[in-house]
């Protein structure tokens, strides 16, 4: 059925497999238009799937050790991939030569665990090595530097008397502005850093304790954060703001306990989670669990106060990694076999979609007709009635106040973008000085590209 016939707002979770890609994959990502899945491999291979022929269309041949982590810039032109083999490779996926061109290496000093892009410019990286040090990575040519973001000690920050002890940091993400790195710790703390000047300017311990962070995920608007830990207890938090000194305007360091507002956990099997992952619209919540005999996704109802939903079974394959669909109620699961497993959730036809008059009925119901259905009536008067609502004044300039949209407070405002559209983030972000440095130097990944087709020779 035509899928604009669906409701958006009807946003639910996938509860059954659509279909299964033998991708030989350890990890799969979608894309930000949601119409590729990038693949990492073992064999240090990685793949771009296009998901409507359901065919590998990339083949991006350049670690000679497993893919550790892939993500796609904003608009998909490029690729990011790391591997064990020290190196982080940007792909063009724009380019008419496959493999494609490669746009960028670069060579760390440790296997890579994961890297990613900035949010707003695909040439600032934030890489993760295997030693448990943290780099974020400027490409531009104004501002081309490699810098650690490492925790300071105490008296550097502001805070003598506490403990020096460096953890290893264990996961690195941007936050969904680009503003802030959220790292995660080995023992079990959060360490905030501004992505601009590189400084630390928060250290969050988790209330009670958590044990190794293994993971982060953010919702789309940037206010809630879900962490996985090594205690097999998945905790959502409301992301604290970070406010600034009025005469310098830097971030005053913020050295706060984390209060979860949910847990999340399975009290029978008392299961590990290999990954985590907000819906498009963040209320639902998926977690990959940890099962060695089963491919098991738990759902969680953020919306209806963080009620578990439902468990969605994928067979015998233990999964490995999962990741939520950019827009719809999708997801792809990796089993430990290398399958993508691509989740659906299925629409009934609505055949009331096609005719307003038409009702649907569970079962057959004896029709009484109206006294005045089948009458005939005057076409003249049919006409009349036609002409004069052809002639009222419709008033397309105003906007009805009681039907506009009313979003949620942002530090203390209310604020909406254009045309009555959602906040694209926080307020004042058109005139922020971290905004405007991101922007700077930005490549040509601007969302108006297009990827060649490229044909074998059995093919022509």
């Amino acid at each position: 059925m035509n899928e604009s016939l669906i409701s958006p707002f009807n946003f639910s979770h996938p509860t059954a497999v659509q279909t299964s890609l033998y991708a030989l994959g350890s990890f799969a990502r979608f894309d930000p238009s949601g119409r590729f899945i990038g693949v990492g491999r073992f064999d240090g291979l990685a793949t771009i799937w296009d998901l409507e022929t359901k065919a590998a269309v990339r083949w991006l041949d350049g670690h000679v050790k497993a893919v550790t982590s892939l993500d796609w810039s904003r608009h998909s032109q490029y690729v990011l991939t790391s591997s064990k083999d020290w190196n982080v490779i940007v792909w063009d996926l724009a380019s008419v030569y496959d493999p494609p061109q490669r746009h960028a290496t670069i060579r760390c000093d440790a296997p890579v665990s994961s890297a990613s892009f900035h949010p707003r410019n695909s040439q600032i990286i934030l890489a993760l090595l295997s030693t448990g040090e943290v780099y974020l990575i400027d490409l531009r040519k104004n501002h081309r530097s490699r810098t650690e973001l490492y925790e300071p000690d105490g008296d550097e920050d502001g805070t003598e008397g506490q403990s020096s002890r460096r953890y290893a940091m264990t996961v690195a993400r941007f936050d969904t502005s680009g503003k802030y790195v959220f790292i995660g710790t080995s023992g079990g703390y959060i360490l905030v850093f501004n992505a601009r000047t590189k400084a630390m300017i928060a250290r969050h311990r988790i209330a009670g304790g958590a044990g190794t962070i293994k993971g982060l995920d953010f919702a789309k608007n940037g206010r809630r954060l879900v962490t996985n830990s090594s205690d097999r207890t998945l905790r959502q938090f409301i992301v604290p703001h970070y406010p600034r000194s009025p005469e310098t305007g830097v971030e005053i360091f913020l050295d706060q306990e984390l209060e979860p507002t949910h847990r999340f956990n399975d009290p029978i099997n008392k299961t590990a989670w290999h990954a985590v992952s907000y819906s498009p619209d963040g209320e639902w919540l998926a977690g990959g669990a940890a099962d060695a005999a089963n491919h098991k996704i738990y759902i969680w109802d953020i919306s209806n106060d963080g009620q578990f939903a439902s468990t969605l079974d994928g067979g015998r394959e233990p999964l490995a990694h999962l990741h939520w669909h950019p827009s719809k109620a999708s997801i792809a699961s990796t089993t430990n076999q290398g399958n993508i497993l691509i989740w659906h959730s299925p629409n009934a036809e609505r055949w009331g979609a096609f005719a307003g008059g038409f009702e649907e009925v569970d079962e057959n119901v004896e029709y009484e007709e109206r006294e005045d259905e089948f009458d005939i009536e005057d076409e003249a008067e049919i006409i009349r009635r036609k002409k004069e609502a052809e002639q009222d004044d419709v008033d397309i300039d105003t906007i009805d106040g009681a039907n506009a949209p009313v979003y949620p407070a942002v530090n203390g405002f209310h604020v909406s973008g254009g045309n009555g559209a959602p906040p694209s983030g926080n307020v004042g972000e058109s005139l922020d000085e971290d905004m405007k440095w991101a922007d700077e130097d930005a490549n040509d990944d601007i969302g108006v590209w297009k990827m060649k087709i490229l044909m074998d020779d059995d093919d022509l």
